[in-house]
């Protein structure tokens, strides 16, 4: 083991499982190397580096490809204590029809993830725009199978019914009497900015991010966000000052809190999310370092923001 990869483990394991956890939707990202990621950096480095960075990550790999047992092994070995992977149900279980007739392929998944062992998070169940309410005893029956396998499980309901008044006191209500999460999407800059003028078309290119209500309700005793970041970083500024009040109300109410932030020009990402750090330090939220800022810079690296 190299000397800086000990000392990062090191590191980590003094604040193991943190309260406030920061990570992006992947690992994997080439145009990263050379800030993000040190210059020349190989692919197969990625996890190790992306781990020494963030706190956690999106399992958006999970979503289109199960991995083998020995991958998941590979991903225990190669992040620090304190890590956290947060991966998606397949598709092939959550966009073709109904949960239920999916269970036995979904509990297969939920004991593969759980060789992740102290590093899994919880794993998300992001539903698509066609699984309406009409589909709330579907579900309910799955969503009460799942939490019997004692795995954290989350929630991501895309459908705008969800979020009608009546509905959402519905969902709310299951969730919390059964301890599954929900997963809050934020995609107002992409969409505030368009109203505005703005015709980026990296953002209209990622029209596959719904425009729903955000609904900062916790139904756990953790909360995630997915927060959709205009690429500049600017135009954040308003909304992510919203999310250190809402975080550190959250905080203090004994919640840990998954932020997660995606970019429709990934490479930004990163230096999002490093912001959003620089606020919550500087509002005097109860957050831990983020491991990227404890990293020795060369004395030429230039910040990203």
């Amino acid at each position: 083991m190299d000397k800086q990869r000990e000392t990062a483990l090191d590191s980590s394991e003094l604040v193991a499982a943190p309260n406030f956890l920061m990570g992006c939707a992947v690992w994997a990202f080439k145009d990263w190397v050379g800030s993000f990621y040190p210059e020349k950096s190989q692919a197969t480095n990625f996890l190790r580096l992306y781990g020494e960075r963030l706190w956690t990550v999106e399992g958006n790999t999970t979503f289109y490809s199960v991995p083998a047992p020995e991958m998941v092994q590979r991903w225990v070995n190669h992040t620090p204590d304190g890590f956290q992977f947060c991966p998606k149900l397949p598709r092939a279980v959550t966009h073709e029809g109904a949960l239920m007739s999916h269970l036995p392929e979904a509990l297969a998944f939920l004991k593969l993830m759980s060789g992740l062992g102290d590093r899994l998070g919880p794993i998300m169940v992001q539903l698509p725009p066609s699984y309406s309410p009409a589909s709330m005893a579907d579900l309910a029956e799955f969503l009460t199978t799942l939490t019997q396998e004692s795995v954290p499980i989350s929630v991501e309901v895309r459908h705008l019914d969800w979020f009608k008044d009546g509905m959402a006191v519905q969902l709310n209500a299951l969730l919390m009497r059964l301890g599954v999460g929900r997963v809050l999407l934020d995609t107002r800059s992409m969409y505030d900015w368009e109203n505005e003028g703005d015709a980026d078309p990296q953002l209209s290119s990622n029209r596959r991010k719904p425009k729903v209500p955000l609904q900062p309700v916790v139904t756990a005793d953790y909360a995630i966000v997915r927060y959709i970041s205009h690429p500049r970083l600017l135009r954040n500024h308003d909304y992510l000052a919203g999310w250190v009040t809402q975080v550190n109300q959250w905080l203090r109410q004994g919640k840990r809190v998954y932020f997660f932030v995606h970019c429709p020009r990934e490479q930004e990402s990163p230096a999002i999310a490093q912001y959003f750090q620089s606020q919550l330090e500087a509002a005097d939220v109860p957050v831990p370092p983020l491991p990227w800022n404890q990293l020795a810079k060369p004395p030429d690296q230039l910040s990203l923001f």
